[in-house]
């Protein structure tokens, strides 16, 4: 028996490589934008961006000011100039062409989508997300991608879950589940809202405390037991 009919995944580093994606990303600004591609350098570029993403999920600044923040903290750091906005463009440009998966992500995304509805809930900046999931692998399983952009409001507030189960009248707390690997998000979010949730804990981080985890995996297969899938 199908325990969740209704599945909310998560997008970057739940379905997609992101991780890979970024630092691909990354290197294509530091070869337009004559910085050096270090380990060092990406670190630096990664506090920076954490940082900002960190300030986003709190809700104390706006997508469309952090894609640009990051790169202007991160330049000042080096003491180089540039120009942040063309930066973020060529990263942002670079990084919806990648469709990269993580391992299983087709697969379990087509399986589950023979007795499930799928969708992705995301922050991720919409013409990245759009052009990334548009003839990616799991594109014909994916009901619906809902956008913070669009949305009006973002993953972990409630609003953003409220504007979800709006456009899928069907839903509710009982028969959806959460996916995805970002806990001040995602599990945040899943808390927040009331929804059962399942955390994609595949580097292994350690449990953390104050948050309600209904579900732990490490490999996006072990989904078929949580949802009932046969």
């Amino acid at each position: 028996m199908i325990r969740y009919p209704y599945v909310l995944l998560d997008a970057d580093n739940t379905l997609f490589d992101f991780d890979t994606g970024n630092r691909n990303a990354f290197r294509a600004v530091c070869e337009t934008q004559d910085i050096p591609d270090t380990d060092e350098n990406f670190a630096l570029y990664e506090t920076c961006n954490n940082a900002m993403w960190a300030a986003f999920d709190r809700g104390e600044c706006t997508k469309d000011f952090i894609v640009i923040e990051r790169f202007r903290i991160f330049l000042n750091k080096l003491g180089l100039r540039r120009d942040p906005a063309v930066c973020n463009q060529v990263h942002l440009t670079t990084l919806g062409k990648s469709k990269l998966l993580l391992p299983h992500a087709e697969e379990v995304c087509r399986t589950l989508s023979r007795q499930c509805k799928l969708y992705i809930v995301t922050n991720a900046v919409a013409a990245v997300q759009k052009s990334r999931l548009a003839g990616s692998g799991v594109a014909p399983y994916i009901e619906e991608a809902f956008i913070s952009e669009d949305a009006g409001a973002s993953k972990p507030s409630k609003a953003y879950f409220n504007y979800v189960f709006g456009k899928v009248p069907a839903l509710t707390t009982q028969n959806c589940l959460l996916v995805g690997d970002s806990l001040s998000s995602d599990i945040q979010g899943a808390n927040n809202a009331g929804l059962p949730c399942c955390w994609f804990n595949r580097k292994g981080y350690a449990h953390p405390e104050g948050l309600r985890i209904d579900y732990e995996i490490a490999d996006l297969r072990q989904l078929y037991n949580i949802i009932g899938v046969v």
